[in-house]
């Protein structure tokens, strides 16, 4: 029975390297949004045209129950020329499939909509520092060289669009943003008593929609605003129409004073810790775990990243990055914290060790569990663990303490007080285990709105306390016995324990 808890044991290492990893699984809760971008330089009677066209297409799906447009306002609520939003209700669970199967089948309907990309999500319970983009999870690309960035990050995109397990992916990177560059000519200007300011006001007044006043009527009210008329504010011919303020209040054409020349652009400059960044965003294919894909985009970049350029993950994804180091040891630190607990207790160093041997059973049902049901090892099943920690050791306890008891007031052997104990204490040792498993049951199978986040914990905890259960009652009383060898020995051989014996009496 040590052999097979020691080989236990190295199994329990091999599945916690197998079992996929996760970090936040997506919830079912009939809420699902979708971000929509159209071309650079799009007007916006175009992008809504577009966007109720996606938005009729979405409507059609039959679990579809209700839908919200917004064009001119993407991810995070931030504004834009060529972006917009869906915010979709699905229809009651009886009535409907599965949320993730139907944003599939919602992307191959709007996928014949040219010029439009349309990117749907099921969001999970929680964002942690997640930043804004089309997809659940981010890759950030820094570098202190702008020029070298952004020639670098189209070919990341193309071959991180290559990754098995990736879909959905984008990047905040938008270099064809059509715009006028106004390049003001210093002499000219400086002649005629115009200054950058007031070329600043007249373009902010043509094309910033400022409001001048307000026309009162008997029951409403009506802004006047001041701007150029729509059919002008496509044109950049129109600025040929402009006039500035000159010294003594002469009017100066604009082209006087400015060279007007059309070029294209980014869209915006963005930065992430202070240095200029393009941020890909990306999902996960159904059935891949995010610690698969999180090594596969880390060899990526190493492989296809200049020196120069830096790359690492933001939001969920690099939360999930640090969990992997931050869980296990936190599972480490409570089983350390038992022990001491345990050792005041019993005032033994061994005995605690016996009540623990429980762990490696329960671990290894609770991987095997995930496994074999094709859940990951997430946050929420790292809390199945750490519950179990505290209720398979009971069993331990409740075997030792009676079998101490027994040596101290009856004088049996560790063998014999063992075998006792395991016969009278089996009736309360099943009972609190099959209360902790029957309550723990309705959390494993999984019935209800939102059951996704809480299965793996119920699988994990159902799963490790009927394995442990059934070689708890062989593998404890092994231990308990051979740590009793073991404390015996240590104290007939004093010298083998690190305390000299006495030294014989000498003869007078």
């Amino acid at each position: 029975m040590l052999g097979v808890a020691g080989l236990l044991l190295l199994i329990t290492f091999a599945l916690f390297a197998v079992v996929p990893k996760g970090f936040i699984p997506s919830e079912d809760t009939g809420q699902v949004l979708a971000n929509t971008q159209g071309p650079e330089g799009i007007t916006f009677d175009e992008l809504n045209g577009m966007e109720q066209a996606v938005a009729r297409v979405t409507q059609e799906n039959p679990g579809v129950q209700a839908m919200m447009s917004s064009a001119g306002q993407g991810f995070g609520g931030s504004a834009g020329t060529n972006v917009g939003r869906l915010f979709i209700g699905l229809k009651p669970m009886g009535q409907r499939k599965k949320a993730d199967e139907i944003l599939q089948e919602l992307r191959k309907a709007v996928a014949p909509i040219h010029d439009m990309q349309v990117y749907f999500q099921n969001p999970p319970a929680v964002n942690v520092g997640s930043i804004g983009s089309n997809a659940e999870y981010q890759y950030v690309l820094q570098g202190p060289d702008i020029d070298g960035l952004y020639a670098a990050a189209p070919k990341f995109e193309r071959e991180l669009e290559k990754v098995p397990g990736i879909e959905d992916v984008s990047s905040d990177l938008q270099l064809d943003n059509p715009q006028i560059n106004v390049n003001i000519n210093r002499e000219a200007a400086s002649t005629l008593g115009v200054t950058p300011e007031e070329i600043q006001t007249v373009l902010y007044n043509a094309y910033g929609g400022q409001q001048v006043s307000t026309i009162y009527g008997a029951t409403n009210e009506y802004w006047v605003m001041m701007q150029l008329a729509p059919q002008y504010q496509t044109d950049i011919s129109a600025l040929n129409a402009l006039y500035v303020r000159g010294a003594n209040s002469n009017l100066v054409p604009l082209r006087a004073v400015a060279d007007i020349t059309p070029s294209v652009g980014p869209l915006q400059v963005s930065h992430y810790a202070q240095l200029p960044s393009v941020t890909m965003s990306f999902d996960l294919a159904p059935d891949i775990s995010l610690g698969t894909v999180t090594s596969r985009i880390e060899a990526l970049g190493r492989s296809t990243l200049p020196s120069d350029i830096t790359g690492s993950f933001a939001g969920n994804a690099r939360t999930f990055k640090q969990s992997m180091v931050d869980l296990p040891i936190l599972l480490l630190v409570t089983i350390l914290v038992i022990y001491m607990v345990l050792a005041i207790l019993y005032e033994h160093f061994i005995h605690p060790i016996t009540i623990l041997t429980a762990l490696p059973l329960a671990m290894v049902g609770a991987l095997l569990s995930l496994l074999l049901f094709g859940q990951e090892l997430n946050i929420f099943s790292f809390v199945g663990l750490i519950m179990l920690v505290g209720l398979v050791k009971k069993n331990g306890i409740i075997m030792v303490d009676f079998a101490l008891q027994l040596r101290r007031e009856q004088g049996l052997s560790a063998r014999d007080a063992i075998i006792e104990a395991c016969v009278v204490r089996f009736r309360p040792i099943m009972m609190t285990t099959l209360a902790a498993i029957l309550g723990t049951l309705p959390i494993a199978l999984g019935m209800g709105m939102g059951a996704e986040a809480r299965r793996p914990l119920g699988i994990a905890t159902v799963g490790g306390l009927i394995f442990s259960q059934m070689l708890t009652l062989f593998v404890t009383p092994a231990f308990y016995v051979a740590m009793e060898h073991l404390s015996e020995r240590l104290r007939h051989h004093p010298e083998e324990s690190g305390e000299r014996a006495p030294a014989p009496a000498l003869d007078k």
